[in-house]
Order: structure tokens, then sequence, then C-alpha cells
């Protein structure tokens, strides 16, 4: 098997890493300081459409989205290397579209969907988000209770009307549409009863009721869905089969966690190699220190094993096989080998790695909700331990 990117790809790569160089790492202090502050985690709206416009320039947009709606048709192995560069800096930024999301919606939508959705959405006009936790069914969707009725108009067709709550909702407040998942048949739950659909910003009954700050600055939001109609044409897939596109859309996410982890701990570990032989505790530098030595060998080691393990599963992805397992063996392992890695570099660092003056702080605190959402670790052991186990017996 061979773990080498192709040429376009290792370009693909390395112009991705200029981006962070030299766009989002020279704006990582003002994040820095508007978190600190408590203004929460973001840039200013003018840096935002700078971004946009270089990234655009730079041909950095709708890169795994499909070639007839304006996208590149990248392989998962080319979005691995784009991901790791990203995952290096703090600067909260994403190249349109959001992956996971638009992976949905290239495997659920009609042709009328794909110009009404898909399209601005990789043109990078849209903003989604997905409702899918609710208190008290967070990682189980079969305890999911949100209802989406069917209701009759005159002309014959059928609207959904959906009544629920979710919860942890990135970005509803200001998301163009969110894709809702929501029980259309109680009797059959999450087996073959559970749909999606789209509904628009501001459509009656879709209610943000709060926004929940999250450790690192980040915030979520809390929603109410109350007797919301939502038109039968934005049904998004087949009725009662809303469960096997959202796994496509959180495998897709996973995968990215797993690159991003990998990009974190590998800047964290070239913190630790560029600190260690300056700093000196009791008249010897801390790089001549096992403690130390061992930390960065460990680092080095567990970040190569990630990122083949990555690659590994991208590839299988790519050749169109399931990749249930080595999605849930990705995000527990990656998510954790970064929070270890990030905090070995926090430690070395002393009192100036406790600070809000490094990144280290905001990547902790990304990996350390990383290891929540998605799949909490524990969540995924059980599933690979379930899976092998089924199998042996």
């Amino acid at each position: 098997m061979d773990f080498e990117l192709s040429e376009e790809q290792r370009m693909l790569k390395d112009l991705v890493a200029r981006f962070v160089r030299d766009e989002l790492m020279p704006l990582e202090a003002g994040v820095l300081a508007r978190e600190a502050a408590g203004d929460g985690l973001g840039i200013g709206a003018a840096e935002h459409k700078r971004l946009d416009e270089v990234s655009r320039t730079l041909g950095l947009w709708g890169l795994d989205a499909p070639e007839d709606v304006g996208g590149f048709d990248l392989p998962a192995v080319a979005m691995v290397g784009v991901n790791e560069e990203l995952g290096r800096t703090i600067t909260p930024y994403t190249l349109p579209p959001d992956s996971p999301n638009l992976r949905m919606l290239m495997a659920t939508v009609t042709e009328r969907q794909r110009e009404a959705y898909l399209a601005p959405y990789v043109r990078g006009e849209t903003v989604s988000a997905i409702g899918i936790s609710e208190p008290g069914a967070g990682s189980d969707p079969a305890g999911m209770i949100t209802r989406a009725d069917r209701a009759g108009n005159e002309d014959g067709t059928d609207d959904w009307v959906i009544n629920g709550r979710k919860i942890w909702i990135s970005r509803a407040a200001d998301a163009d549409f969110t894709i809702l998942m929501a029980v259309s048949d109680k009797e059959k739950g999450a087996r073959g009863g559970i749909s999606a659909f789209l509904v628009d910003k501001g459509t009656p009954g879709f209610n943000v009721l709060r926004r929940i700050p999250m450790i690192g600055g980040a915030a979520t939001y809390e929603v109410a869905l109350e007797d919301c109609r939502v038109p039968g044409w934005k049904l998004l897939g087949t009725e009662g089969q809303g469960f096997a596109p959202m796994q496509i859309r959180l495998g897709t996410r996973r995968l990215e966690m797993a690159a991003w982890s990998i990009g974190m701990a590998q800047r964290a570990l070239d913190m630790i190699c560029e600190f260690a032989p300056q700093r000196k505790t009791f008249g010897q530098r801390l790089s001549d220190r096992q403690a130390i030595q061992w930390w960065v060998a460990d680092a080095a080691t567990k970040i190569h094993a990630a990122r083949l393990m990555t690659y590994d599963c991208a590839w299988k992805l790519d050749q169109g096989r399931d990749v249930r397992l080595e999605i849930s063996m990705i995000k527990a392992f990656a998510t954790e080998m970064a929070y270890e890695v990030v905090d070995h570099a926090m430690q070395a660092h002393g009192a100036m790695g406790m600070t809000k003056e490094l990144p280290l702080q905001l990547m902790a605190t990304k990996l350390r909700t990383m290891r929540i959402y998605d799949g909490p670790t524990e969540v995924h052991k059980w599933v690979v331990a379930r899976n092998l186990l089924g199998r042996s017996g």
C-alpha cells in the first residue's frame, strides 16, 4: 500500500500550509486576545472577508465538492493533508463549504435541492448547521424523540410538521439552513424511522432558545421545534432512511477531527522541540532531561501512528470500503493522542504554558471538546470492542 500523496495532492497540502502560515497564524494574537477578554472565539468580519477572498483566489474552495456544482471532487486522502495543515492553527476559519454537511447533501439531494441548497453551499453563499443531539439523547439515536408528522395541503401535497427539541447545535443562530433529524415513524425509530429535513432560517416554529457558552470561547445552541412546518420537497433523502446519510456526515467530521488532531499535536511537538533546548532548570537544559526526551519520542511515535491510521482510513473510504470500525479507531486514538501531546507541551513550558498568550490553551480546550462531540471516546471504543467481540462470538 502506497501512503505517499500524489504530486498534485502534495502541492495542495503545501499550498494550504502556506495559507495557514501566511494568513491564519498572523491572526492568532488577535484571536487569543479576544478570547482572553471574554469576547468569544472568532475573527472579525473584515478579517473573515479577506480570508475568503484570499482562499478563493488560491483555489481552496469546494475542494471535495462535486465538479458539476463548481467543486474539485478531491478524494478523502487529499482532504486529510488539507485538514492536517488547518489543524495547526487556532484561528477559526473553514474553507467553504464545511465538508460534513456537504457530504450528507451530496448523498441525498434531489435535483431541486441541488440547485436550491447544494450549489449555493458550494459557492460559499450559505452557512449550514445540523441538529441531531437532544436533551437526554446524545450519542444514542434510538433515544431521539423529535417528531416529524405529515400534514396535507389543499393541493394534495404533503408537508411535514416537526415538534421537539435539539441541543449542542453549532451556528444554529446564523445558519441559512439546518439539516434537522427527526423521527418520522415512531414504531421503526432508529431502524428505518429517522428522516432528515432542510429547515430554512426564519421558518416559523424554529426557535433558537439560548446560546450555550462552551469552553475555549466557543458556543452552541439549543433549539425548540414548535409546529415547525417544512414543505414536503425539503425532505432530505428517502423517508425513514436518514440514519445512513447522517453517518456519512458524522464519519466525514470524525476523519477531519483525526487530521486536525494530528496537526495540533505536530505543532505542540514542534513547540516543545524549539523551547526545550533554550530553557534551563537547575543548570540543565530541558532537552537533556529524560522526561522531556520521552515525551518527545512518544509524541513523534504516536503522531506517526495516527497519521498512518488516518491515511489508511481515508484510502479505504476512497476505495468504497466500509470504514465504520476504522473511523471509530482514529477518532478515539487521534483526539486522545493530541490531547496528551498538547498537555505535555503545556507542562514543558511551565507557567508560560498556563497563560492565554500561547495557542496551547486553545488547542487543549478544542481537543477536550473533540473528545466528546461526534461521539465520546468511550462510545467509539465500545463500538470497536462490540464489533470485534461480535465477530469472535
